[in-house]
Order: C-alpha cells, then structure tokens, then sequence
C-alpha cells in the first residue's frame, strides 16, 4: 500500500481536495486502484450538524455517512464509492479511543494523545486503505489522505504526529507528502509562507509558530488558475507528477501519457468551446456561499457539458421573494423576481428550517403555472406538494409539519425513525431503492426505461401518504415509490413540459461523464430539447447537441466517446472497447 499525505498552509480552503483528487485521477489513469480518506480535524463526530455556512454542504454517501464535501470530490474525480469511515474526525478517534479505555482495553493505563490517540489514526487509516472502493471489489493500491485545515492548527497537531511516525512505520518508499501553500505576490522581499524553502525540508509559518518535516528531495509545482477543474489533473501531469511517483513510491507504471486523461483534456475543450447559454435559477436560503450547494452546482455543470450549453446559475435568496422582503427592501424583491423570471430553468434543492420556505413555494407556484422546467429536490418536492395542495386543492392551511405542526392540512409529515431529541444521524439517510410505478414517466425514460433506481437520502420529513388519491386526481402523479409503497420519492405534474420533484439527493452520485438523469432533464427542457430527446429514445449525438471533435483527438474517438456517454445513461456500466 502507498500513503500520499495531502497538506495546506497558509490559509484553510486553498484547493487540497482538488489536488488530493487530482492526484488520485492521475494515478488512476495510470491504471491503479486508488482510494481516498479526508481527515478533518474539528471535534464533531460528523458532518451532518453543521449549518453550510460553517463547512458547506454536508455530502451524503451510500450508507449514510454524512461528510465533507471534499469526499464529493473524491468521488466525482474517481468514480468511486466511499463509505462513512473514508472521513476521520477528531471526534471519531476520541470517541474509539475513550470507548476501548472504557471497556478496559488498555489494562489500566494512563491513556493519552501519545502513543494511543497517534496510534489509533494510524490503525485507522492503515485498515480504510484497504476496503475496496470500485465496482470490481479490488483492495486499492494507493491510498491518497488529505488533512482538513492547516498545518499550524491546534486541533491538526496529533495528526501531524501521526505522520510523523507513520512515515518510518510504513518505510519510506511508500509514504510521502504533498503540501499545498498560497504564494502571494507582494513587492516586499519578505514573504513568510514561501520563504526559508531549501533543499531537503518545506516550511509552513503560522502565528504560532513553524512546523518543519523533513522530506528528501525538494518538489515545486505552480499550480495557476484554470479556467476549468477539469483541467487540474492535465496540469499536474504536464509538470511530470506520474514521473515523480514513480520514482518516489517505486510504483509500476509507465510514464507515457493516459488515455484516461484525454477524456478530462476533452472535457476541459470542449467546456471552453461552449457557445449556448443556459440559466438556472437556483432558489435557496444558504445562497451567499455557493459551497452550500457544491453538489448541486456539479450535477448542473455536469448535465450542461453534456448537452453542450454553458451553465449560468442566477442564485435567488427565496427570503427575498417574500411580501415582506417587498416591504423593507422592494428593490431586493424585485431584483429577486427579475432573476428567477428570467431564468431558463427552476431549481428548489434541499434544505431545513421555515426560514425562506415560502418564498420557494412562491418560486414553485410561478414555475407550474408559466410551465418553467422545475426540479425540486428532497425540501423542494415536499414545498411543491404544499404550493399544488394550497393552489389546486384548495387546501389553503397545507403544510409540512416541520413548519406548522396544527397545520389543518399535514401534507409533509415526521417519519417514524425522527428522533426530535436527537439531531445527529437520526434521518433517512444512506442509498434507498425506488421504484416506478408506471412506464408513463418522464423521469423513468430519462433513467433509461428501467423498473428502479437507487439513489441517497437526506431526509426526516416526508409526503403524507393518505393524501395520494386527492392529488393524484388532480394530475399531480407520484410516479416513485419505496420499495414497500408508502414512501413518496417522485412527483412529475401531467400538461407540463417538466415539474419533477425527487425525495433524494441524485447530485451525490452525478459524474462528470455521467451526468445525473433528474438534472439532465432539467437542462435538456430549460434549453428546449428535451422531447427531441425522449422521441430519439434517450439518445445525445454529436449534431444535436454541437458536439465538436475535440483537436486532441480523431473523429472515431469522438464517436466512441458519445457511445460511451450515452451507454452510461441506458445502464450505469462502461462500454467496453472494441
């Protein structure tokens, strides 16, 4: 096994998880099996309580980890599957920690941060290295581990002493270090986070101090602004990082360039070449941090590279679509009016808590009655149940009982498994299984005409059951289902181009070269070419989507490329190459 130690100075946020995952990419195309860990240093067990304005959005995997949104990155970059133990917390380790001392392990010892908290990371991360994480159950090669925050920080200093002897009980040959630091350019020649770099060692100055690792040889990489993250894994193998590992960690491969990196250099073009435009308006209450949303803004970025438009996302505070807003600030609401009306598409994704709902109900009633393409996801569904109930029913009170508990009329409902006294890990979380409940769904041709998809989940709320026949009535179709029919997963409105609403989360599992089938259909119908796509039976061709041969390469790999892309949507497999 072979350990890449990912680290930052300076400032917390400088780009780690990109270049973690850039690595990984790298050396994945090289044809290694290669997996991820994210270490974050803060005291939480998880992510899962955090508002996203602290850490962003709180990224959801397979069985249920709630985590940082770096391991998004791992697994859009790779294509990979991670599990909940991929993310190390302070938390976690003190918790295991204070559990074995409980239980009498240590045999009476004084227990302390050395050796037992630096000897638990390194059991850690030593037996996560080596839990598959691809679809062909092989033990990875190459474990790349990036440690959250800053070198410098309190909360990192038992990690770093973890390394500090992991390196010699590992041997050298399979450890080494990348660290990422922001070289600002100022006039003065003192410049404290790049200065003191010699030969054999590589200097983080903090306020607190310096830290000093010793390292063999001296590696400088600049690593400019790009103008796409596709373009990042290109960058590092141009400055002969595949080279570097290969002598570091005596890996065995060859330096010669990748196929799977021609896909990414096609990817970056090609999002450079763009022409069209189109515009969602993404309607949401955490909107002054786009991190917030980074899923979501992947899965739109994913779908519109695919059908060859440019994405522009107009972010409405849906506080500001209010009557009050109308009041105190009218020419916020009407600049917050203006955006959402001009926008190709409508997007209402997850979130909790009242404030800002109703101005997404808002939001939602304009997309059904002037037939905007609308996606609502998890909250968004559950709002444009409360929005037709009010409107098309006439249920005037209708209500989730998140909001309004005496609501007359309880549409959204607290599911069984909520424990309101306890917020951490009490959701429906985790990969759950759907089923269609007839072939007469949109949503169902743009999955590939099958009979169930498994997608993950985020939710302690969910649609009021006994009410199905009264909207169902009405046109308004729940056209998924769980596995035992009594959840609600999918909603499609019959007489409109597109109003889906979804229960879970599809932009957890989009990948750039597979992009989600709910998001895609999004962009496909705001950019007026979604029922040219149904009648061609769910098929992208290169002329109907401006798909231009790529200078990189010949017109048959361009060709083999939509194959590959368009296999991908019928069956979720890779097209093997003949």
């Amino acid at each position: 096994m072979k350990y890449i130690l990912v680290t930052g100075g300076v400032i917390s946020g400088i780009g780690k998880g990109i270049i973690a995952s850039s690595v990984g990419t790298i050396l994945k195309s090289c044809g290694l099996h290669v997996t991820a860990i994210k270490i974050d240093p803060y005291i939480n067990i998880d992510a899962g309580t955090f508002s996203p304005y602290e850490h962003g959005e709180v990224f959801v995997l397979d069985d249920g980890g709630e985590v940082d949104l770096d391991l998004g990155n791992y697994e859009r970059f790779l294509d990979i599957r991670l599990t909940k133990d991929n993310n190390l917390t302070t938390g976690k380790i003190y918790q295991s920690v204070i559990n074995k001392e409980r239980r009498g392990d240590y045999l009476g010892k004084t227990v302390q941060v050395v050796p037992h908290i630096t000897d638990a990371i390194q059991e850690w991360v030593m037996r996560q290295a080596r839990v598959p994480v691809d679809d062909d159950d092989v033990e990875p090669q190459v474990c790349v581990i990036e440690l959250g925050g800053t070198v410098g920080d309190i909360e990192s200093m038992p990690f770093i002493e973890a390394f500090r002897q992991f390196q010699f009980k590992v041997k050298r040959e399979n450890f080494c270090n990348i660290h990422v630091s922001l070289v600002p350019q100022v006039r003065s020649r003192q410049m404290k986070p790049g200065q003191n770099v010699s030969e054999g060692q590589w200097v983080a100055f903090t306020d607190i101090g310096c830290m000093i690792l010793i390292l063999s040889s001296l590696q400088v990489i600049c690593v400019h602004d790009v103008s796409s993250i596709y373009r990042v894994p290109l960058l590092l193998e141009d400055q002969g990082v595949v080279g570097y590992f290969c002598c570091r960690l005596n890996l065995p491969i060859e330096t010669r360039p990748r196929k799977m990196l021609a896909k990414w250099k096609e990817m970056s073009d090609r999002s450079d070449r763009l022409l069209e435009q189109c515009s969602i308006a993404l309607v949401g209450k955490y909107t002054k941090f786009s991190d917030s949303y980074a899923s979501v803004i992947k899965a739109l970025e994913h779908s519109a590279l695919a059908i060859s438009h440019k994405l522009e996302v107009k972010y409405v505070d849906s506080a500001d679509l209010e009557a009050g807003t109308l009041q105190e600030e009218p020419v916020k609401y009407h600049e917050a009016w203006q955006k959402l009306c001009s926008a190709d598409g409508i997007l209402v994704p997850g979130g909790f808590g009242v404030r800002g709902t109703e101005g997404k109900i808002q939001a939602i009633s304009w997309a059904r009655k002037q037939k905007k393409p609308f996606l609502g996801v998890c909250l968004g569904m559950q709002l444009a149940v409360c929005e037709f109930a009010r409107n098309m029913l006439d249920w005037k009170d209708a209500n989730s009982t998140e909001f309004d508990a005496e609501t007359k009329y309880p549409v959204v409902i607290d599911m069984p498994e909520h424990n309101p006294g306890q917020m951490g890990g009490t959701m429906r979380l985790g990969k759950r299984r759907t089923i269609f409940k007839t072939k007469n769904s949109i949503l169902r041709k743009l999955y590939g005409d099958v009979d169930y998809v498994e997608e993950r989940h985020r939710h302690r709320f969910e649609v009021n059951p006994e009410l199905k026949q009264h909207f169902e009535e009405k046109g308004f179709r729940f056209v998924g289902q769980d596995v035992e029919g009594e959840r609600m997963e999918v909603i499609e409105l019959d007489d409109h181009l597109y109003f889906v609403g979804v229960q879970y989360h599809p932009e957890f599992t989009s990948r750039p070269i597979k992009p989600s089938p709910p998001y895609l259909g999004l962009l496909l119908a705001a950019a007026g070419r979604l029922p040219g796509y149904l009648q061609e039976g769910c098929w992208l061709s290169p002329r109907s989507t401006n798909f231009a041969s790529s200078p990189a390469l010949p017109q048959a790999e361009t060709v083999y490329q939509f194959s590959q892309l368009n296999h991908f949507y019928r069956t979720g497999k890779n097209l093997k190459r003949h």
